[in-house]
C-alpha cells in the first residue's frame, strides 16, 4: 500500500475515512531543500536525486490541504506525529487549529550537530506536533518502554523521564550509504510507534522518503501505507523495504516488566483508605519513617507514592492520635 503519487490527491483517491490507526509524517521543509546541502556542509554525492520541495509562498495552503487529508483518513481515537522545523511551524499549527484534532503535545526533539551560525543561535532541535482524533479512545502505551517502578541512577523515575516532552535524540549519519534528503532516526519512530499503536495497526506516512516510518513499522509488527512523490527515491526504497522482515525490531526491544501500581488510577474505596490508614499507623509505631511507610504502603496496595500520601497526609493528625490503639488492635487480631 505504498503509491507514487502526491499525498493529497492519493490519499483522496486510496484511503478511506477513519482508516489509519497513527499518522507519522515529516512534510517538505519549504525552505529551498534541494539545496539543504549548503546550509549542513555536508556531501550529498549518495542522496537520491529529486527531491520536491514546496515552494514558501505555497506552504500555508499546501499544510492545510494534507493536514485535512490527514484528519479524514484518522480513525477516532488515531494518533498524528508531525515533526517541523520552525520555518514554517506558523502555518502547520494554523492548519492544525482549523481541524478538530485535538493537541496532546508539542514535543521538542533536540539532536546532534544542528546548522552552524556565528551571528545567532545554533538551531539543533525540531518540533514534533502530537495530536489526537476525537471520538475513540486513543492508544498510549503508557509503559512501552519502562514499567512504573523503575529507577535510574539518582533515584528517578524511568517511565517519567521517558515520557517528558523534550527528546533528546541523535541523528543518524550514513557516510557511503544510498539515502534520502532527509530521514527519521530508527529510535525515534520506534518511540513514536511503541507509545502510540499496538500490533497490526495501520501506520500511514504521508510523505515516506526513506520508508524509514514504513520500515520501522514493519519491523514492529505494524501494517504500513504512505505516498512518495519523488520517483527515484520510491523506485529505490521500494525494493528495499522488501527486505524487512515483519516484527524483526521487537527482539530487541527491552522486556518491560509488569507494572507494581496495578491499581493506580482505579477508585479508591472508604474501606481501602481507612486500610490504608490503619497500616500507616502500624508502620509508624514499628519505628518507619513517613516516607518509608509511604513506600511501603504503595508496594502493598499497589497505589502511586503521592496518592498514599494525600491519604495519610489528610488524616495525620488522626493517625498519630490513635497510633497506639492502632497497634494495640492489630495485636489482638493477631
Amino acid at each position: 500500500m505504498y503509491y507514487n503519487e502526491d499525498c493529497i490527491s492519493g490519499a483522496q483517491k486510496h484511503l478511506k475515512n477513519d482508516s489509519i490507526d497513527l499518522i507519522i509524517s515529516d512534510p517538505p521543509y519549504g525552505i529551498k531543500g534541494e539545496k539543504l546541502d549548503k546550509h549542513y556542509n555536508r556531501d550529498e554525492n549518495n542522496v537520491l536525486e529529486g527531491y520536491i520541495d514546496v515552494p514558501a509562498h505555497e506552504y500555508s495552503e499546501f499544510s492545510m490541504k494534507w493536514i485535512t487529508e490527514a484528519e479524514r483518513v484518522l480513525r477516532p481515537g488515531g494518533s498524528i506525529y508531525i515533526v517541523s522545523g520552525y520555518s514554517h511551524l506558523r502555518h502547520i499549527l494554523n492548519a492544525l487549529a482549523n481541524t478538530k484534532l485535538e493537541e496532546k503535545n508539542h514535543i521538542i526533539w533536540k539532536y546532534n550537530f544542528g546548522v552552524y551560525t556565528q551571528k545567532k543561535y545554533i538551531s539543533s532541535h525540531y518540533h514534533i506536533l502530537y495530536c489526537t482524533k476525537p471520538g475513540g479512545a486513543p492508544t498510549f502505551n503508557t509503559n512501552a518502554f519502562y514499567a512504573d517502578y523503575e529507577k535510574c541512577e539518582n533515584g528517578g523515575s524511568l517511565n517519567y523521564q521517558d515520557r517528558e516532552d523534550v527528546w533528546i535524540i541523535n541523528r543518524e549519519y550514513k557516510p557511503g550509504q544510498v539515502k534520502n534528503k532527509n530521514e527519521l532516526p530508527k529510535s525515534l519512530l520506534t518511540k513514536m510507534i511503541l507509545y502510540s499503536s499496538k500490533p497490526d495497526d495501520m501506520v500511514c506516512d504521508f510523505f515516506l522518503g526513506s520508508f524509514s516510518t514504513a520500515k520501522v513499522a514493519l519491523a514492529l509488527n505494524r501494517n504500513a501505507c504512505g505516498f512518495e512523490i519523488n520517483k527515484n527515491a520510491f523506485d529505490y526504497q521500494i525494493k528495499e523495504i522488501e527486505k524487512i522482515k515483519s516484527g524483526e525490531l521487537l527482539s530487541q526491544m527491552r522486556q518491560v516488566s509488569d507494572n507494581k501500581l496495578f491499581n493506580k488510577g482505579k477508585p479508591l474505596s472508604n474501606e481501602e483508605k481507612q486500610q490504608i490508614i490503619s497500616e500507616f499507623g502500624l508502620l509508624r509505631q514499628k519505628g518507619l519513617s513517613q516516607k518509608s511507610a509511604c513506600d511501603k504502603l504503595s508496594e502493598n496496595f499497589g497505589r502511586g507514592y503521592w496518592s498514599i500520601m494525600k491519604i495519610v497526609g489528610n488524616n495525620n493528625k488522626y493517625i498519630e492520635n490513635n497510633v497506639l490503639t492502632l497497634f494495640d488492635m492489630k495485636q489482638k487480631t493477631d
